[in-house]
């Protein structure tokens, strides 16, 4: 994936005291030693995938297409292409692989004169950027011969034959047509990631190609594709051969933190403003960081030391946040291109790691971690934490300062720290819950239990989720057949414990408020912590601060959110994400097209939201934390030892149980969205409770 040369290794010293500003109370000394690199290997989704990165003077968009590796490389791919009917393709960064390969099937006849070629992403921002490059290319308005398909978006038509979509919307489209028969050729493209989504689409995928041939169909044609994948054992699996596409990756210097960094946020900041100084302006920065809120924290920042450095001689600053839960266009807007005399500093979770290009970047920080979401079958939680990424990762992410021309990367760790990394991160479907892949397989006819998983999750963790789906009434019988409930909750793309909610609610007569809540769930958090006005914004959300908990809480900002005009000010003044509430109330728009296929009867509960706290039970009964004599938390089924989240409404106050819907790990572990729940009704459901220690 790289090649680390050692030998040209020096010191030099980065942050100065002009930026103590940013904590005045903190070091502001980053020392970095710098070894020279040539990244060889590195994942591409597409050269300039973005049609506003293009800025190559006169040069059109069909010359730059001609350009590229793959279309030089075209007659010869295309020959492997017809001879496989499964190909694994390796393809350099700059190969121009997702982009062209389809255009290339469609134009060459392979893919036939009815059928699309699917390309998958694991990620949204991926999936919408390509297919609009793409459309571009053709000359074509997205969702005519080009379109693409997300959660809660479907840009596509009965013109389609290119159709870019996440890996969980295939997934979604094999529930209700195994042989995927509206394909001709299936792209399984980013696949060394090896999301939950993706492990599942690689089985998925190779069944229904199987099926096509045993029903003596039209064939199915397979393609995987990536730069980092472990070669040997994607052959193996698909027992298919491999071809190696060329590509264009210029020159990376890396530089190493010479001292382990123990903020490595304040770090990155300090790093980031060492680089603006010294660079010119044409040269714009990106820097890793784990969340939404990390990320928000560093732009409020950054935008700050920005001000102050006005009319000092450095080029003007524009910051942006770029992470999954933004909307569409807002991610968008990190593509477009420096206006002149401006730099961009982009702040971004592991979203911008792979697929795309972000023109304009030539230098990278790279903090050296990622937040990781881990179920632990013996406990039941799921945890967030923040985690050390893979050398797989680091090396994705230094490659980010090479698309375009010569770029830096800075890591924000020491060298002994990289070696000790892990090779490959672990593939999600051997840490996460099974719940809901278990769900979606068996709504598409197979047996999570006897499912050919390219890496077989533990048996352990396969055991936990069968029993969730039988508590829940999804599953009956052995081996497990979906009921008639489970058949109707394979219809949301939720976690099976908040579909049941929904399903519940129309029991509860609150559909409207569940509708809602799990909206809110669904994306980033709604409320912002600026650091210079933190007082001023938990006065602003203790207006709608519920003593039934943060889901009652969150109920009435987006009740108070629903019946304001004038949306964008409102959201400003009460320190709220505008655009996460707007995310929010389209996923509840979708979520009440499903609620009303699945006839679930509209009813609203109004102030009587106990009968909101009652519906969460009934998917989270099994996360419940029951109040100790010595006045601390553990969980109920596994006796953990918890605490309320600060951020917590209920944060300071000690009801005897509570429900929570996500645990955060730092130093210990924290409970987030809770409810406060009645010991009375989790008695009928066999819940032990009240047996204090």
């Amino acid at each position: 994936m790289g090649v680390h040369d050692n030998a040209d290794s020096k010191y030099i010293v980065m942050g100065t005291s002009s930026f103590s500003k940013l904590a005045p109370k903190r070091p502001t000394t980053v020392v970095f030693n710098e070894s020279s690199s040539k990244i060889q290997k590195f994942e591409d989704n597409q050269q300039n995938v973005q049609a506003e990165n293009v800025d190559k003077g006169n040069i059109s968009l069909q010359q730059q297409r001609k350009s590229l590796p793959v279309y030089k490389l075209r007659k010869r791919l295309l020959e492997e292409i017809r001879r496989n009917s499964t190909l694994i393709v390796i393809g350099e960064t700059g190969s121009g692989k997702t982009t062209q390969i389809p255009q290339l099937l469609l134009s060459s006849g392979i893919a036939g004169t009815i059928g699309c070629i699917g390309i998958t992403q694991p990620r949204r921002v991926a999936a919408v950027s390509v297919a609009r490059r793409v459309a571009q290319e053709q000359g074509v308005e997205p969702g005519k011969l080009v379109g693409y398909c997300v959660r809660f978006e479907d840009v596509t038509s009965s013109q389609t034959r290119i159709k870019y979509l996440t890996d969980g919307m295939m997934v979604r489209e094999a529930m209700t047509d195994e042989i995927l028969s509206d394909y001709s050729v299936v792209i399984l493209d980013e696949a060394h990631e090896r999301s939950v989504q993706t492990d599942v689409l690689l089985g998925v995928a190779r069944r229904a190609q199987n099926l096509r041939k045993l029903k003596n169909l039209p064939p199915l044609k397979l393609l995987v594709m990536s730069a980092t994948m472990d070669v040997d054992k994607f052959s193996k699996y698909f027992q298919a051969p491999a071809v190696y596409l060329e590509g264009r990756q210029h020159p990376v210097k890396i530089y190493h933190a010479v001292k382990s960094q123990e903020d490595y946020a304040f770090s990155a900041l300090v790093t980031a403003f060492q680089i603006h100084r010294d660079n010119p302006a044409n040269e714009d920065i990106l820097v890793f960081l784990t969340g939404q809120e990390e990320i928000e924290a560093a732009a409020a920042s950054a935008r700050q030391v920005a001000k102050q450095l006005d009319g000092q001689g450095y080029p003007s600053l524009k910051v942006f946040p770029l992470y999954s839960a933004l909307p569409t266009h807002q991610q968008l807007e990190a593509f477009k291109p420096s206006a002149p005399g401006m730099r961009k500093l982009i702040f971004s979770t592991n979203v911008a790691e792979t697929s795309v290009t972000i023109g304009g970047i030539r230098h990278v920080i790279d903090t050296g971690v990622v937040k990781a979401r881990t179920h632990h079958p013996t406990t039941g939680l799921d945890v967030l934490r923040v985690e050390k990424v893979s050398k797989a990762q680091a090396w994705q992410r230094t490659g980010r300062a090479g698309r375009e021309a010569a770029g830096k990367c800075y890591r924000n760790y020491t060298k002994e720290e990289f070696e000790r990394m892990k090779e490959m991160p672990v593939p999600e479907i051997q840490r996460c819950s099974l719940a809901g892949v278990a769900l979606q397989l068996l709504a598409i006819g197979v047996d999570i239990t006897t499912f050919d998983f390219m890496d077989k999750p533990p048996k352990e963790a396969v055991d936990v989720a069968v029993t969730c789906l039988e508590k829940l009434g999804a599953v009956k019988g052995s081996p497990p057949q979906l009921t008639t409930l489970g058949r109707t909750m394979s219809l949301f793309p939720l976690d099976p414990r908040f579909t049941k909610v929904i399903l519940a609610s129309a029991e509860h007569q609150c559909l409207e408020e569940v509708l809602t809540v799990v909206a809110l769930l669904s994306g980033e958090s709604v409320f912002t912590d600026p650091p210079a006005k933190r007082q001023q914004a938990y006065v602003a959300r203790s207006r709608f601060a519920s003593p039934e908990g943060d889901h009652v809480t969150l109920l009435n900002v987006f009740r108070a959110y629903a019946n304001t005009k004038q949306k964008k000010v409102w959201c400003h003044e009460n320190f709220l994400h505008h655009r996460n509430l707007e995310y929010a109330a389209e996923v509840r728009q979708q979520l009440a097209a499903l609620a009303e296929r699945a006839n679930l009867e509209k009813a609203s509960c109004g102030t009587n939201t106990e009968r909101l706290r009652k519906a969460l039970l009934e998917g989270l009964y099994d996360n419940l934390a029951e109040l100790q004599r010595d006045q601390t938390y553990i969980t109920v089924s596994s006796k953990q030892p918890v605490a309320i989240h600060p951020s917590s409404t209920l944060h300071g106050s000690k009801p005897p149980l509570i429900l929570f819907t996500e645990v955060v790990a730092t130093g210990r572990c924290y409970l987030r969205g809770l409810s406060v729940i009645d010991c009375s009704w989790v008695t009928d459901k066999g819940i032990g409770v009240g047996k204090h220690d």
